[in-house]
């Protein structure tokens, strides 16, 4: 029987270790910004087309490589950043396994272009999928110039399931936005088809965190910083008031990599509790320092996933850090008054003499019922006489000629005709529904009473009609007095792009300033008295949490998020009219039971249960 296991090529394991690396285009711009950052790159600039799927581009000015490294670079295993085992406990590099050129090569083609500080002339190596097809020196800047072509080109299956242009352009802006905001001293410039989308420069963390998620966010930070023996902990959280139903803006870093820890993640939101509402997150970025020896990186591929050898220990730091924090914030200060130059404010003085209590004077003989009706106020400096009129003796003929009042007879409070009585309650109109504790509209139907959600209600009915009118194409406008500007972070700004036609067959008017600003003229008609920037803002987050769909599935979900931030809240008092046009509105409807995602609306409560309650 002849022997059927075989060592596998180069370029089938190759290809096999590229499936758990390079999962999409945005794992290809992680793996190649984090070696221009290990190079020492000042400068790093990044060119995507097409999402990726056309080509990447990473240029950078840090040291090159020599003719020898840049060929032995695609080799499996191979790298400059560990020596020996022991170096996997003291990792101050992004990459180390040397698995990220020989991945990406084996799936891709890819071209570099590179050249050292001390060399005169470069090197270009090109490599389709892991084979060299050439390599030529080349005159060129310093540094690395890397180009993969094609990603998945013989990986039909892979390329298959990439997503829309729009989802992996937001997934590569997201890989880009945790190495941005480690490292604030590199400037970093991202393009997209020839459009630049980000132009960071170097500066300050709390510079970089705003120019990547706009100027809004910086009034919303707070200072954290502590430093202990097990660890240090710095960077920024969000005031509670910045809590967001979805913020998205939640890092965490160790030792200038990004990790994904729900365990500390809990600590943060613990230190809100009771100041934020349930469910809401506050944004922060949190930079942990702690010894590379207590740590272990070495878990998963793609290093977001990290072991703390006294995690309990860490997990208490931070959250006394976020409270501290927050309690520097909410803190009053000391009154301390400035008495210099300040009038003098008299206090009480127990030693002092007793206040004297001020004497009335009065005039004992003073009669207004007297017949001389003359008077002299003895505190008077002028001796001032007061007068008055005389008052008749005879006071009784003023009210001969007056008729003299009836006498009141009293009424009983019930006519006891019972007959008239019913009568005149049947001519008064009843009210048709009743609203139950600002939540409820209760109204009578033939099999018992019925019980309606007012808010979800109101959902169904605005849903309904928002997607009416985006199917016809007819939404009204109602313009703002004064337009809102919207400022959006790149990858929320890659989001608008793809909803904007959408959002402006629902209603809004929307300029595309530029630069991930937009001007708001108009909402959709029924929406006044919100704020335009925050609904614009659910809208996307709401619409964004479920990816992106086909037109008709994104349609759906614009009309449903419009719909929930428009209808009438619970606790707002409504009139017998407004809960009879409800009512109507709702049984219009193609749906009266549930709402669009599937939530009951009525219930009937039966006539005989009613009657059994009570019997």
């Amino acid at each position: 029987m002849s022997d059927v296991i075989q060592l596998l090529p180069d370029s089938v394991a190759n290809q096999i270790a590229a499936g758990e690396v390079i999962q999409r285009p945005a794992s290809v711009i992680k793996e190649l910004v984090e070696n221009s950052v290990d190079a020492g790159a000042k400068t790093i600039k990044v060119v995507v087309v097409d999402a990726g799927r056309t080509s990447l581009q990473v240029i950078d000015d840090g040291c090159g490589m020599s003719e020898t490294d840049a060929r032995l670079a695609f080799e499996r295993h191979a790298t400059s950043k560990i020596r020996q085992a022991s170096d996997l406990f003291t990792l101050h590099t992004m990459g180390f396994r040397g698995e990220a050129l020989p991945s990406i090569a084996a799936v891709a083609q890819v071209e570099l272009t590179t050249r050292m500080a001390t060399d005169d002339i470069g090197s270009r190596l090109t490599i389709h999928g892991s084979k060299v097809v050439s390599q030529e020196p080349v005159a060129c800047p310093v540094g690395c110039n890397i180009k993969v072509d094609n990603l998945f080109f013989n990986v039909p299956a892979r390329r298959k399931f990439l997503k829309s242009n729009a989802t992996e352009l937001n997934n590569i802006l997201t890989a880009f936005e945790r190495i941005v905001l480690v490292y604030p001293d590199i400037s970093f410039m991202f393009y997209s088809n020839g459009q630049e989308l980000m132009n960071l420069k170097a500066g300050t963390l709390r510079q970089r965190i705003v120019d990547v998620f706009g100027k809004r966010l910086n009034q919303d930070l707070l200072p954290l910083e502590v430093e202990t023996a097990i660890c240090k902990v710095t960077g920024f959280v969000g005031k509670p008031e910045s809590a967001r139903k979805k913020s998205g803006v939640d890092f965490f870093f160790v030792n200038g990599r990004y990790m994904k820890h729900p365990y500390f993640h809990k600590a943060v939101v613990g230190a809100y509790e009771r100041l934020v509402p349930v469910g809401m997150q506050v944004p922060y970025f949190i930079y942990f320092q702690v010894n590379p020896s207590d740590i272990d990186v070495n878990i998963h591929p793609t290093k977001t996933e990290i072991k703390f050898e006294n995690e309990q220990g860490i997990w208490q730091i931070l959250s006394a850090a976020v409270k501290d924090a927050i309690g520097k914030f909410c803190d009053v200060p000391t009154i301390n008054f400035d008495t210099e130059g300040k009038p003098d404010i008299p206090v009480f003085d127990p030693q002092r003499d007793a206040v004297q209590m001020p004497h009335v004077h009065y005039n004992p003989g003073y009669n207004p019922f007297n017949s001389d009706h003359t008077a002299k106020t003895e505190h008077s400096s002028t001796d001032m006489q007061f007068r008055k009129q005389r008052v008749p003796t005879d006071w009784q003929q003023l009210y001969e000629q007056q008729p003299m009042p009836i006498e009141y007879q009293e009424q009983p409070l019930f006519n006891d005709n019972a007959s008239a009585m019913s009568e005149q309650l049947l001519q008064e109109k009843s009210p048709v529904h009743y609203q139950y504790k600002g939540r409820y509209i209760m109204t009578t139907v033939k099999s018992g009473l019925m019980i309606i959600d007012q808010h979800r209600a109101d959902i169904r009915i605005r849903y309904e009609r928002y997607l009416t009118m985006m199917e016809q194409k007819q939404a009204s406008t109602q313009k703002v007095l004064f337009p809102e500007v919207l400022q959006l972070s790149a990858s929320d700004n890659v989001m608008m792009q793809h909803f904007l036609p959408e959002m402006s067959v629902m209603g809004f008017d929307l300029s595309d300033l530029g630069g991930g600003n937009y001007a708001i003229n108009g909402v959709p008609a029924g929406s006044e008295g919100l704020d335009p920037v925050a609904l614009v803002r659910r809208i996307l987050t709401d619409s964004s949490e479920q990816g992106r769909g086909v037109n008709s599935e994104l349609q759906s979900r614009l009309a449903l998020s419009l719909a929930r931030h428009t209808a009438i809240e619970y606790g707002q008092v409504l009139s017998n009219e407004e809960m009879e046009h409800i009512v109507n509105e709702l049984f219009a409807c193609k749906n009266v039971n549930y709402t669009p995602d599937g939530k009951d609306i009525l219930c009937i409560l039966p006539q005989r249960d009613i009657e059994q309650m009570l019997g």
